[in-house]
C-alpha cells in the first residue's frame, strides 16, 4: 500500500492482541508521536476498526491529522482521509463500529442479568451455593449457608476478619476445598453477602 501511495515506509507498528476501544495503547502512542513530530505525512492502517472504534477518538485523530497535514489511509476499505468524502465514509464506518461494540456490551450485560436472576451458573458461584446437577443453575448449600450466617453474626458483633478466621478454624469449619480459612477468604465471603 505504501508503494501505491508513493510513500516511503517509515515504520511498521503491530499491535497484537490490543483492543481498539480506546487510544491508550503503545502502538497508538507511537503513531501519535510520529504525527505530532511531523515525521509522517500518511498513516496507513490495514482496517479502520483496528485504529479506533470510538467516534470521539476518531474525531480527535482526524482533527490532529488534519492540523498536521497527515492523511489516514485504510487498506481494507480503500479510504483516504485526504478528501472530504474519505473522512465522511470513515466517520460513518467508525460510528457503526462503535454502535456494534456498545450493542454487544448491552446484550452481554442483559444476558448476564437474566442468568443471575434465574440463578444460572456464570463461571463462578459464591460461597454458600453449589452447582446443580443440570450444570446451569446454583442453589444454596446448607453447610456453607451455616458458615455464611456465622460470618455475618460475628461481623455484626464487631469481630475482625482474623478473629473470624481463628473461630472458623478452631471449630473445624473448613473452606469449600477443605483447607483452613484465611482472612482474605472471609473478606471475599463477607463482600458477597453484602451484595
Amino acid at each position: 500500500m505504501a508503494t501505491l501511495q508513493e510513500a516511503e515506509l517509515t515504520e511498521v507498528i503491530v499491535e497484537a492482541g490490543e483492543s481498539a476501544k480506546n487510544l491508550d495503547r503503545p502502538g497508538m502512542e507511537c503513531i501519535l508521536e510520529l504525527v505530532r513530530s511531523g515525521e509522517v505525512d500518511t498513516v496507513i492502517v490495514a482496517k479502520s476498526d483496528r485504529l479506533t472504534r470510538s467516534v470521539r477518538d476518531l474525531a480527535d485523530l482526524l482533527e490532529l491529522f488534519q492540523r498536521k497535514g497527515v492523511s489516514l489511509v485504510s487498506v481494507a476499505e480503500s479510504l483516504d482521509t485526504g478528501s472530504a468524502a474519505g473522512r465522511l465514509v470513515l466517520n460513518i464506518m467508525v460510528s457503526v463500529s462503535q454502535w456494534e461494540r456498545e450493542a454487544i456490551g448491552e446484550r452481554t450485560r442483559d444476558a448476564l442479568q437474566r442468568k443471575r436472576s434465574r440463578r444460572e451458573f456464570l463461571g463462578n458461584y459464591s460461597y454458600g451455593f453449589h452447582l446443580c446437577a443440570d450444570g446451569k443453575t446454583v442453589e444454596p448449600d446448607p453447610a456453607e449457608q451455616r458458615v455464611r450466617k456465622t460470618i455475618t453474626r460475628l461481623r455484626e458483633q464487631g469481630r475482625s476478619l482474623r478473629q473470624i478466621v481463628a473461630y472458623l478454624n478452631r471449630e473445624r469449619r473448613f473452606t469449600r476445598r477443605g483447607s483452613p480459612w484465611m482472612h482474605c477468604y472471609v473478606a471475599r465471603v463477607s463482600a458477597s453477602i453484602r451484595q
